[in-house]
């Protein structure tokens, strides 16, 4: 009986040896690190006008943090539910509040308030600007030769759109407005003469704004230096260095490229470019 009792004793010792041994297996397997965190991004709304060009913000952003899912987690991307001014939002990112990233034109003053993202999202389209204007207008611009003769008209533009800034410094008359929508009926009103827009909008705009009478102009081009970054709050590094890190990468493996080309409108700028048939005004 006592032999017995003991064997029993032994086997359940062996029994508790073994639970103890898998605890400890399972405790091991088991995940060290928590969960990444889901990155949630607010981005203003895309106005009427850019339906169609201004859509690739929002989707290159999404390539670009698809990208780094492995490393930086999850993300969710959504538009602020008003549309405010471009220098409104500005402002609002710069305080943290109402949006955490934007995408816009560079300048110094922007980029002291701001964290910019110093990847160009297009190329040079923004660089290069052809001019909306009324079509009964085109033989005015045909004999225009010069810049000076070109400052006898007024451009129009947004109040503080880095590029005013750029046509004052070299002279050219501006009329503003605070509100972008608002630019294409003070052209169809005859408030100004042109409206210089970049290579890879144009094409989109005219085709929703064709039956207010505007037409391109045919022979003349700007060029000043107007690269389009994504900007975030100065303080927000982890979400700067998310986005630059993606778009690196969809640069290096093609699809910045192919997502980028398959806009119409940025294809047909480039192609416009490639021309080489209107005359050039380098501006300071």
């Amino acid at each position: 009986m006592y032999k017995l009792a003991n064997h029993y004793r032994i086997i359940v010792c062996l029994i508790a040896v073994m639970i103890s041994t898998l605890s400890s297996q399972l405790s091991i397997a088991e995940p060290t690190s928590p969960a990444l965190p889901l990155t949630k991004i607010i981005l203003p709304p895309i106005e009427k006008s850019s339906e169609k060009s201004g859509s690739f913000f929002p989707r290159v952003l999404d390539l670009a943090l698809s990208k780094t899912v492995d490393t930086y987690g999850p993300y969710q991307i959504v538009s602020y539910p008003f549309q405010l001014t471009n220098a409104r939002f500005i402002s609002e990112l710069e305080r943290k509040n109402a949006v955490n990233l934007m995408w816009t034109m560079s300048n110094k003053e922007r980029e002291e308030k701001l964290r910019p993202i110093k990847i160009s999202l297009l190329k040079e389209l923004n660089s290069y600007r052809i001019f909306l204007i009324n079509k009964k207008d085109q033989p005015k611009f045909d004999k225009i030769q010069t810049i000076e003769e070109l400052r006898e008209l007024r451009a129009g533009q947004g109040t503080t759109w880095p590029d005013t800034q750029v046509f004052r410094a070299n002279k050219i008359p501006v009329v503003t407005s605070a509100h972008y929508e608002l630019l294409f009926a003070m052209l169809e009103a005859n408030r100004f003469d042109y409206f210089p827009r970049g290579l890879y909008e144009i094409w989109d705009e005219y085709e929703i704004h064709k039956e207010h009478q505007v037409a391109i102009e045919e022979n003349l081009m700007f060029y000043y230096d107007g690269p389009i970054y994504f900007f975030t709050n100065k303080e927000d590094e982890g979400l700067a260095e998310r986005v630059e890190t993606g778009l690196k990468i969809a640069i290096a493996d093609g699809s910045f490229d192919k997502l980028f080309y398959s806009y119409k409108g940025f294809k047909k700028g480039e192609e416009e470019l490639n021309k080489h048939n209107r005359r050039l005004f380098e501006l300071e």
